[in-house]
């Protein structure tokens, strides 16, 4: 595995520690270091000042055989730290159509949204294989204000997102993430597409699990030659 770059400033260091924060939810200052390349001294200096700003906070915890260590996580004001796009108008809007549609049209509406979008991302996208189309997606959504991620496991992906732009939104209105579910889904034809973790509900991502289809073709040959 190659090592990490030094990181080259205070500020960059500082910004890089807040989005390690954000993606595992919790780190201790050696762990922080290590994967920035500083010292755990300058680590702590960074972490103390944080917490002076009200953005991390730190709680003890007994890894093992001796004295307990702290283990750092963001606060409600760090995670504001992070670009937002939950914009009033959007809600202001969302509220309108809640007060005078129907659900199901709102619903309607919503996969609609779904399906373009999934549309606008496949021409971005292009073709490839699974892991590419997932990485060119990640790349997609960063811009987009997420801090988004793919791993796999075993025959199976999981795209997660550790901040989500329209965290606002969701809060007020949850059928907003079954819309993302259902943008994925036709992002992805080709696979299966589940929710594994929900911010909303607990954790500090929402996660879905992107598992292949079997080909048409293969399940033919297998059916003609048992």
């Amino acid at each position: 595995m190659t090592a990490p770059a030094p990181v080259s400033n205070q500020a960059s260091t500082r910004e890089a520690a807040l989005t390690l924060l954000l993606r595992h939810g919790h780190a201790t200052a050696a762990t922080l270091a290590q994967k920035l390349a500083v010292s755990v001294q300058v680590m702590r200096r960074h972490l103390r000042s944080l917490e002076e700003e009200g953005l991390v906070v730190s709680s003890p915890s007994q890894d093992g055989p001796g004295r307990p260590c702290n283990h750092w996580s963001l606060t409600a004001s760090g995670h504001n730290q992070f670009p937002n796009g939950s914009e009033q108008f959007t809600l202001s809007l969302l509220s309108s159509m809640a007060n005078s549609l129907p659900p199901d049209t709102i619903k309607d509406l919503l996969n609609r949204q779904a399906i373009d979008k999934a549309g606008d991302y496949q021409l971005q996208i292009g073709v490839g294989s699974l892991p590419q189309r997932l990485d060119r997606l990640v790349e997609l959504r960063r811009r987009e204000g997420y801090v988004a991620e793919c791993v796999a496991d075993d025959d199976s992906w999981v795209f997660s997102e550790y901040h989500c732009s329209v965290m606002r939104i969701a809060e007020q209105f949850p059928c907003v993430c079954d819309q993302e579910l259902q943008m994925i889904r036709h992002t992805f034809p080709d696979c299966s597409v589940e929710r594994v973790h929900w911010r909303l509900a607990e954790g500090h991502s929402c996660g879905f699990r992107l598992t292949p289809r079997p080909d048409p073709s293969d399940v033919a040959a297998a059916s003609a030659n048992p």
